[in-house]
Order: C-alpha cells, then sequence, then structure tokens
C-alpha cells in the first residue's frame, strides 16, 4: 500500500473556528484544494490515482488550536477530529487520520487524544514544533506525551511556522523556505534534550521534512551530547533509528543522507499537500525513485514503511 504520511486537510468549518476564536493564521490554508467541499476532494482523490497513492494520512497542522481560553481550544480540536472522522467514514480506504489536540492544555489534550483514538479511529496526535512559545520539552504538557506512550501510538511533529521565534527568518520572507525545516528539527531536540523520547520509548515518532537539516547535522549533535541539559540515554544518531520520517524534501541527495543517518526502513512517503500538487505532487513519488537508492529501499519507502508504522 502507497500513504502519503504529509498530507494536510483543511475544513472551512474548523478554519472558520479558528478564526472566531482569534487565530489570524488560517489565509495560508483557503483556496488551496485542501477542503471539504465535494469539488476538492473529487480532485485530491485524482491527484493521488495519477501519482499512484493509495491513500493519504491527514494532518491539520499548522492549523493547531492554540489558545489561552481551554474552552476555545478544546472546541476547536473537538470539531477537528470529528470532521476528518466524518471525512474518513466516507474513504476508508483513502484516508487516515491524526487527531488534533487542545495544547497547551495538556490534560485536556490527553482527554481528546482518547476520545480521537477510541470513537473516531485515528491514529494519534499531530503537534507543531512550539506551543505558544513554550518548547516541547514543557512539563504542562506531560499528560498527552503519557497517553500516547500508553497507546503505542503516533506522534506527528511538524513545523509550526512561528519563524523559529526568530525575526532573521520572520522579516525576511523565510518562514518556509528556511524557518520550517529549522523548526522541524528544534522541535525534536526539545523533546529529546527535555528527557520525553527518553520517558515515553512507545510513542511512534514521526518528523516531517526528513527532519529538517538533522540527517546533515548528525555527527555534530551526537559529539555534543554530553552538553544537554538532561543527556540522553543513548547517541542521538541511535534514538533516530527508531523513529520515522517523512520523505518531504525532494533533493534526492538530502534523501541519500537520511538514509545513511536513519535507515531506509525509517522513511517514508510524504508530499506536504497541498502545498505541493501538479506534477509536483508526482515527484513526491519519482524523486526516491531517482535518488540512487538500492530497490529494496526505494519499495521500502514507498510500500512498505507506512503501512507498517500504521498497522496496515
Amino acid at each position: 500500500m502507497r500513504i502519503d504520511m504529509h498530507a494536510h486537510y483543511f475544513p472551512t468549518e474548523y478554519l472558520d473556528k479558528l478564526e472566531a476564536c482569534g487565530s489570524g493564521f488560517t489565509a495560508i490554508a483557503r483556496g488551496l484544494g485542501a477542503g471539504d467541499d465535494p469539488g476538492e476532494i473529487d480532485k485530491r482523490l485524482a491527484l493521488m490515482d495519477a501519482a499512484g497513492v493509495d491513500m493519504q494520512l491527514l494532518s491539520a497542522t499548522p492549523q493547531l488550536p492554540v489558545f489561552d481560553r481551554p474552552g476555545d481550544a478544546i472546541d476547536s480540536a473537538k470539531l477537528a477530529n470529528d470532521l476528518y472522522a466524518d471525512l474518513i467514514s466516507r474513504y476508508p480506504r483513502r484516508f487516515a487520520g491524526l487527531a488534533t489536540t487542545p495544547l497547551p492544555h495538556g490534560e485536556a489534550a490527553a482527554e481528546e487524544l482518547s476520545r480521537a483514538m477510541d470513537e473516531l479511529g485515528l491514529h494519534g496526535a499531530s503537534i507543531g514544533t512550539e506551543v505558544a512559545y513554550r518548547t516541547l520539552g514543557d512539563r504542562s504538557f506531560e499528560p498527552l506525551w503519557s497517553e500516547l506512550d500508553r497507546r503505542n501510538a503516533i506522534l506527528y511533529i511538524h513545523a509550526s511556522g512561528q519563524d523559529a521565534a526568530s525575526p532573521l527568518i520572520a522579516d525576511h520572507g523565510l518562514r518556509w523556505v528556511v524557518g520550517a525545516p529549522f523548526e522541524d528539527t528544534i522541535g525534536l531536540l526539545h523533546l529529546m534534550a527535555a528527557g520525553v523520547v527518553r520517558r515515553h520509548p512507545n510513542i511512534k515518532f514521526l518528523v516531517a521534512h526528513l527532519g529538517g537539516p538533522l540527517p546533515f547535522l548528525a555527527q555534530r549533535i551526537d559529539d555534543n551530547r554530553p552538553y544537554w541539559q538532561e543527556g540522553f540515554p543513548e547517541r542521538p544518531t541511535q534514538a533516530w533509528r527508531k523513529m520515522w520520517w517523512d520523505a518531504a524534501n525532494f533533493h534526492g541527495p538530502a534523501l541519500r543522507c537520511a538514509v545513511d543517518t536513519f535507515g531506509a526502513d525509517r522513511i517514508v512517503l510524504g508530499s506536504d499537500f497541498p502545498y505541493v500538487q501538479g506534477d509536483l505532487y508526482l515527484r513526491a513519488r519519482t524523486y526516491i525513485e531517482e535518488a540512487g537508492l538500492s530497490a529494496t529501499s526505494v519499495e521500502g519507502i514507498l510500500e512498505r514503511n507506512a503501512a507498517a508504522l500504521l498497522g496496515l
């Protein structure tokens, strides 16, 4: 089964809810073909068919309900998950989904994860790389990590689109070109430095965009392990070989570096739909086929690894 593990779904009702609660971030998710209009769904399915993609794993990142008021965050997360479950129920062979949770409210996030998995059939949670400028190592998020760990569930880490809190990125139009992949690296390292990965070995960590520059920096990070605040129980590169990484990068040399760093069995197909469409969507597959990897590695990345991660 060929599964695109990095695809977004932005129902209009959910985006409207976020906006009503104070989000000023929804414009980047509208009018791109990732909504719930029947025509948009039909076009999405046709694009998947043209690329030979059987299924998409859907996530709402970076359109997440990060609100100070618990009611706003909880109601928005529930709406997102209900809308995801509705689409999946209509196309069970074409879509699977990850839950949206109401972080920064840790207990409520754990409760909504439980509902989304038990009642709606979602496979875990998707999160941004920071939450209201708190790192993912914030202790108040521990209830969510504990619930994910208890369930052996997926935690999908995707850039928040907050410029890594740097005006050098924000003020120069570099949010998605440079900021997002660096956020992927920074968010995961925050989790590791805070001991979240060590305390919760059953979480199935899935990181977007090949982990950003992480594979390139692997030896540097390993060498500096003693200086981390809480340290790691093992070398970071060893921990990474227990995680998964989506291939939404489209650069053959980067993919080869990631295969050497993480292992080909830990990399899955990813497109970043709807921000990649048309011929670029097809390239999500073809660049893997043309990257100079072994036939076994290509087959695993395209056909086996994602299905194994999802238990399909």
